[in-house]
Protein backbone atom coordinates (compact mmCIF):
# COMPACT_ATOMS: atom_id res chain seq x y z
CA UNK A 1 0.00 0.00 0.00
CA UNK A 2 1.45 3.35 -1.03
CA UNK A 3 1.56 6.06 1.61
CA UNK A 4 1.93 9.63 0.44
CA UNK A 5 4.78 11.56 2.01
CA UNK A 6 2.30 14.26 2.88
CA UNK A 7 0.59 11.79 5.24
CA UNK A 8 3.82 10.99 7.11
CA UNK A 9 4.29 13.10 10.25
CA UNK A 10 7.03 15.69 10.05
CA UNK A 11 8.94 14.08 12.94
CA UNK A 12 9.16 10.75 11.11
CA UNK A 13 10.29 12.43 7.90
CA UNK A 14 13.06 14.22 9.82
CA UNK A 15 14.23 11.04 11.57
CA UNK A 16 16.72 9.89 8.86
CA UNK A 17 18.29 13.36 8.76
CA UNK A 18 18.52 13.42 12.55
CA UNK A 19 20.15 9.97 12.65
CA UNK A 20 22.62 11.02 9.96
CA UNK A 21 23.46 14.17 11.95
CA UNK A 22 24.05 12.13 15.11
CA UNK A 23 26.32 9.66 13.35
CA UNK A 24 28.22 12.49 11.67
CA UNK A 25 28.68 14.37 14.97
CA UNK A 26 29.77 11.16 16.70
CA UNK A 27 32.37 10.53 14.00
CA UNK A 28 33.66 14.11 14.26
CA UNK A 29 33.82 13.84 18.06
CA UNK A 30 35.80 10.60 17.89
CA UNK A 31 38.22 12.17 15.40
CA UNK A 32 38.72 15.18 17.70
CA UNK A 33 39.28 12.91 20.72
CA UNK A 34 41.72 10.69 18.84
CA UNK A 35 43.55 13.76 17.51
CA UNK A 36 44.23 14.88 21.07
CA UNK A 37 45.57 11.47 22.06
CA UNK A 38 47.96 11.60 19.10
CA UNK A 39 48.86 15.29 19.28
CA UNK A 40 50.04 15.78 22.87
CA UNK A 41 52.16 12.62 23.36
CA UNK A 42 53.48 12.98 19.81
CA UNK A 43 54.49 16.59 20.44
CA UNK A 44 56.15 15.61 23.72
CA UNK A 45 58.23 12.86 22.09
CA UNK A 46 59.15 15.12 19.16
CA UNK A 47 60.29 17.92 21.47
CA UNK A 48 62.36 15.50 23.54
CA UNK A 49 64.13 14.29 20.41
CA UNK A 50 64.75 17.80 19.05
CA UNK A 51 65.98 19.22 22.38
CA UNK A 52 68.19 16.20 23.05
CA UNK A 53 69.71 16.52 19.57
CA UNK A 54 70.24 20.29 19.72
CA UNK A 55 71.38 20.56 23.36
CA UNK A 56 73.51 17.50 24.03
CA UNK A 57 74.76 18.87 27.37
CA UNK A 58 71.29 18.74 28.95
CA UNK A 59 70.46 15.85 31.26
CA UNK A 60 67.54 13.55 30.51
CA UNK A 61 65.60 15.14 33.37
CA UNK A 62 66.08 18.61 31.91
CA UNK A 63 65.04 17.45 28.45
CA UNK A 64 61.88 15.78 29.76
CA UNK A 65 60.91 18.73 31.97
CA UNK A 66 61.45 21.34 29.26
CA UNK A 67 59.48 19.25 26.76
CA UNK A 68 56.64 18.69 29.23
CA UNK A 69 56.48 22.39 30.08
CA UNK A 70 56.43 23.41 26.40
CA UNK A 71 53.53 21.04 25.72
CA UNK A 72 51.71 22.45 28.77
CA UNK A 73 52.23 25.97 27.47
CA UNK A 74 50.94 25.07 24.01
CA UNK A 75 47.85 23.45 25.50
CA UNK A 76 47.31 26.50 27.73
CA UNK A 77 47.57 28.90 24.79
CA UNK A 78 45.12 26.80 22.78
CA UNK A 79 42.69 26.67 25.72
CA UNK A 80 42.88 30.38 26.55
CA UNK A 81 42.54 31.35 22.88
CA UNK A 82 39.47 29.12 22.61
CA UNK A 83 38.13 30.74 25.77
CA UNK A 84 38.54 34.25 24.41
CA UNK A 85 36.80 33.29 21.15
CA UNK A 86 33.89 31.73 23.06
CA UNK A 87 33.48 34.65 25.47
CA UNK A 88 33.68 37.21 22.66
CA UNK A 89 31.04 35.44 20.56
CA UNK A 90 28.44 34.76 23.29
CA UNK A 91 26.18 37.80 23.67
CA UNK A 92 23.59 35.81 25.60
CA UNK A 93 25.70 34.34 28.40
CA UNK A 94 23.33 31.43 29.03
CA UNK A 95 21.88 30.44 25.65
CA UNK A 96 24.43 31.33 22.96
CA UNK A 97 26.40 28.33 21.68
CA UNK A 98 29.94 27.91 20.35
CA UNK A 99 31.32 24.63 19.05
CA UNK A 100 34.66 25.12 20.78
CA UNK A 101 32.92 24.87 24.16
CA UNK A 102 32.48 21.15 23.54
CA UNK A 103 35.01 20.34 20.81
CA UNK A 104 37.99 21.65 22.76
CA UNK A 105 36.89 19.68 25.84
CA UNK A 106 37.03 16.50 23.77
CA UNK A 107 40.39 17.52 22.30
CA UNK A 108 41.88 18.64 25.62
CA UNK A 109 40.67 15.66 27.65
CA UNK A 110 43.58 13.59 26.38
CA UNK A 111 45.99 16.27 27.57
CA UNK A 112 45.06 15.67 31.22
CA UNK A 113 45.73 11.94 30.91
CA UNK A 114 48.96 12.54 28.98
CA UNK A 115 50.23 15.19 31.40
CA UNK A 116 49.95 12.87 34.41
CA UNK A 117 52.15 10.36 32.56
CA UNK A 118 54.60 13.07 31.47
CA UNK A 119 54.87 14.46 35.01
CA UNK A 120 55.60 10.97 36.30
CA UNK A 121 58.34 10.52 33.70
CA UNK A 122 59.98 13.79 34.80
CA UNK A 123 59.70 12.71 38.44
CA UNK A 124 61.09 9.25 37.62
CA UNK A 125 64.09 10.62 35.71
CA UNK A 126 64.81 13.17 38.43
CA UNK A 127 64.81 10.56 41.20
CA UNK A 128 66.80 8.08 39.12
CA UNK A 129 69.39 10.77 38.53
CA UNK A 130 69.81 11.00 42.30
CA UNK A 131 70.74 7.31 42.40
CA UNK A 132 67.53 5.95 43.95
CA UNK A 133 67.51 2.18 43.45
CA UNK A 134 63.72 1.82 43.30
CA UNK A 135 63.62 4.14 40.27
CA UNK A 136 65.60 1.82 38.00
CA UNK A 137 62.27 0.34 36.93
CA UNK A 138 58.56 0.85 37.45
CA UNK A 139 57.66 0.25 41.09
CA UNK A 140 54.74 0.84 43.40
CA UNK A 141 56.97 2.86 45.73
CA UNK A 142 57.96 5.23 42.91
CA UNK A 143 54.33 5.76 41.87
CA UNK A 144 53.26 6.30 45.48
CA UNK A 145 56.00 8.88 46.05
CA UNK A 146 55.03 10.70 42.85
CA UNK A 147 51.36 10.83 43.87
CA UNK A 148 52.36 12.09 47.32
CA UNK A 149 54.57 14.89 45.97
CA UNK A 150 52.19 16.00 43.21
CA UNK A 151 48.93 14.98 44.85
CA UNK A 152 47.06 18.26 44.34
CA UNK A 153 48.04 18.58 40.68
CA UNK A 154 47.15 14.97 39.91
CA UNK A 155 43.84 15.42 41.77
CA UNK A 156 43.20 18.57 39.71
CA UNK A 157 43.77 16.68 36.45
CA UNK A 158 41.62 13.73 37.54
CA UNK A 159 38.81 16.06 38.65
CA UNK A 160 38.82 17.74 35.24
CA UNK A 161 38.59 14.34 33.56
CA UNK A 162 35.95 12.79 35.82
CA UNK A 163 33.86 15.82 36.84
CA UNK A 164 34.40 18.89 34.63
CA UNK A 165 34.39 16.92 31.37
CA UNK A 166 31.11 14.99 31.98
CA UNK A 167 29.37 18.12 33.29
CA UNK A 168 30.50 20.19 30.31
CA UNK A 169 29.60 17.60 27.70
CA UNK A 170 26.50 15.87 29.04
CA UNK A 171 24.86 17.66 31.97
CA UNK A 172 24.65 21.35 30.96
CA UNK A 173 21.71 20.93 28.55
CA UNK A 174 23.51 23.27 26.15
CA UNK A 175 23.58 26.19 28.59
CA UNK A 176 26.44 28.44 29.65
CA UNK A 177 29.03 28.22 26.86
CA UNK A 178 30.13 31.70 27.95
CA UNK A 179 31.19 30.38 31.35
CA UNK A 180 32.97 27.38 29.82
CA UNK A 181 34.98 29.92 27.83
CA UNK A 182 35.81 31.73 31.08
CA UNK A 183 37.12 28.50 32.58
CA UNK A 184 39.31 27.98 29.50
CA UNK A 185 40.84 31.44 30.06
CA UNK A 186 42.15 30.32 33.47
CA UNK A 187 44.93 28.52 31.56
CA UNK A 188 46.50 31.85 30.52
CA UNK A 189 48.82 31.77 33.55
CA UNK A 190 50.22 28.32 32.71
CA UNK A 191 52.87 29.41 30.14
CA UNK A 192 54.43 31.73 32.73
CA UNK A 193 54.31 29.05 35.44
CA UNK A 194 55.95 26.63 33.00
CA UNK A 195 58.62 29.16 32.03
CA UNK A 196 59.46 29.65 35.70
CA UNK A 197 59.97 25.92 36.23
CA UNK A 198 62.17 25.68 33.14
CA UNK A 199 64.33 28.62 34.25
CA UNK A 200 64.80 27.08 37.70
CA UNK A 201 65.64 23.68 36.20
CA UNK A 202 68.29 25.35 34.02
CA UNK A 203 69.79 27.23 36.99
CA UNK A 204 68.54 30.68 35.96
CA UNK A 205 66.48 31.40 39.07
CA UNK A 206 68.55 34.52 39.84
CA UNK A 207 68.26 36.01 36.36
CA UNK A 208 66.32 39.15 35.49
CA UNK A 209 64.18 37.09 33.13
CA UNK A 210 63.06 34.90 36.03
CA UNK A 211 62.09 37.96 38.09
CA UNK A 212 60.01 39.43 35.25
CA UNK A 213 58.41 36.07 34.62
CA UNK A 214 57.60 35.77 38.33
CA UNK A 215 55.69 39.05 38.23
CA UNK A 216 53.75 37.83 35.19
CA UNK A 217 52.92 34.59 37.01
CA UNK A 218 51.44 36.49 39.95
CA UNK A 219 49.54 38.93 37.72
CA UNK A 220 48.02 36.36 35.35
CA UNK A 221 47.26 33.93 38.16
CA UNK A 222 45.45 36.62 40.15
CA UNK A 223 43.45 37.89 37.17
CA UNK A 224 42.67 34.64 35.37
CA UNK A 225 42.37 32.10 38.17
CA UNK A 226 41.01 34.08 41.13
CA UNK A 227 39.37 37.36 40.09
CA UNK A 228 37.75 35.56 37.18
CA UNK A 229 35.25 33.97 39.59
CA UNK A 230 33.77 37.22 40.96
CA UNK A 231 33.80 38.48 37.35
CA UNK A 232 31.60 35.56 36.25
CA UNK A 233 29.20 36.20 39.13
CA UNK A 234 29.12 39.90 38.23
CA UNK A 235 28.35 39.17 34.56
CA UNK A 236 25.55 36.80 35.55
CA UNK A 237 24.12 39.38 37.95
CA UNK A 238 24.28 42.14 35.34
CA UNK A 239 22.51 39.92 32.81
CA UNK A 240 19.61 39.28 35.19
CA UNK A 241 19.71 42.60 37.10
CA UNK A 242 20.84 40.96 40.33
CA UNK A 243 23.27 42.70 42.74
CA UNK A 244 26.63 40.95 42.93
CA UNK A 245 26.22 40.01 46.58
CA UNK A 246 22.92 38.24 45.82
CA UNK A 247 24.04 36.25 42.77
CA UNK A 248 25.13 33.20 44.76
CA UNK A 249 21.64 32.99 46.30
CA UNK A 250 20.04 32.84 42.86
CA UNK A 251 22.29 30.04 41.57
CA UNK A 252 21.72 26.32 42.20
CA UNK A 253 23.72 25.07 45.17
CA UNK A 254 25.72 22.64 43.03
CA UNK A 255 26.95 25.54 40.82
CA UNK A 256 28.26 27.40 43.86
CA UNK A 257 29.81 24.22 45.25
CA UNK A 258 31.50 23.45 41.94
CA UNK A 259 32.94 26.96 41.69
CA UNK A 260 34.17 26.74 45.28
CA UNK A 261 35.87 23.40 44.62
CA UNK A 262 37.64 24.90 41.60
CA UNK A 263 38.56 28.15 43.36
CA UNK A 264 39.93 26.55 46.56
CA UNK A 265 43.09 25.00 45.03
CA UNK A 266 43.69 28.19 43.03
CA UNK A 267 43.78 30.20 46.27
CA UNK A 268 46.15 27.67 47.81
CA UNK A 269 48.48 27.75 44.79
CA UNK A 270 48.40 31.55 44.74
CA UNK A 271 49.35 31.58 48.42
CA UNK A 272 52.31 29.31 47.63
CA UNK A 273 53.35 31.56 44.73
CA UNK A 274 53.22 34.67 46.94
CA UNK A 275 55.21 32.94 49.66
CA UNK A 276 57.81 31.83 47.14
CA UNK A 277 58.01 35.34 45.65
CA UNK A 278 58.49 36.82 49.12
CA UNK A 279 61.23 34.31 49.92
CA UNK A 280 63.08 35.09 46.67
CA UNK A 281 62.72 38.83 47.29
CA UNK A 282 64.18 38.55 50.80
CA UNK A 283 67.02 36.41 49.51
CA UNK A 284 67.83 39.03 46.89
CA UNK A 285 67.87 41.72 49.59
CA UNK A 286 70.25 39.68 51.74
CA UNK A 287 72.52 39.01 48.77
CA UNK A 288 72.54 42.70 47.85
CA UNK A 289 73.30 43.82 51.41
CA UNK A 290 76.12 41.28 51.77
CA UNK A 291 77.79 42.62 48.60
CA UNK A 292 77.38 46.26 49.63
CA UNK A 293 80.69 47.56 51.08
CA UNK A 294 80.43 48.87 54.61
CA UNK A 295 81.54 52.45 55.24
CA UNK A 296 83.01 53.63 58.51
Amino acid sequence: MYVSSSNVPMRLRMLPCFCFYLSWRTAVTMIILLSGFLFFPGLFLTLKHVIKTRFKNLKDTDVALVSERIVSSIHALMASTSGVLIVASCRDIMNDRHRLATDFVWFGASYMAYDICAMYQVHHLNERGKGCEEYKGLSLHAITKFLHEDFLLVLHHMALLTVFMPVTLFLRRGLGDFFIGCFFITELSTPFVSAGKVLIQLGLQDSTLHKINGLMVLLTFLLCRILLFPFMYWVYGRNYNIPLYKVALHLPWHCNLGNLCILAPQLYWFFLLCRKARRLYLRQLQTHSSHTPKTS
